[in-house]
């Protein structure tokens, strides 16, 4: 499964009934580094108001993500990008091996 033409999807690492996180390779870069996509999902039945808040709010996080990633000295992983595709939007943040 390709993402946004860029994110080849390795495995699912969970998934909720907001969404789901996906290990991935970022194909579009020269070592197809690993990254973690995390997927936000918009209800069917939502109207405009409320889709539009969330997108206020998906804006926000990425920006606080972003801002948190370069301060953290990798505490917390580095915000990659972030995207909507359809009704779904997408943040690709930095993979971290587990210990």
């Amino acid at each position: 499964m390709m993402i946004n033409n860029r994110y080849n999807i390795l495995e699912v690492l969970g998934e909720g009934s907001f969404g789901k996180t996906f290990l991935a390779e970022d194909i579009q870069m020269p070592s197809k580094r690993r990254c973690v996509v995390k997927q936000l999902k918009l209800f069917e039945n939502e109207n405009e108001w409320m889709a539009n808040q969330k997108r206020e709010r998906f804006q926000k996080e990425a920006k606080i993500l972003e801002d948190l990633g370069k301060a953290s000295n990798h505490r917390i992983p580095e915000l990659y990008g972030h995207f909507a595709e359809g009704n779904q939007f997408y943040l690709v943040q930095e993979f971290i091996e587990p210990i």
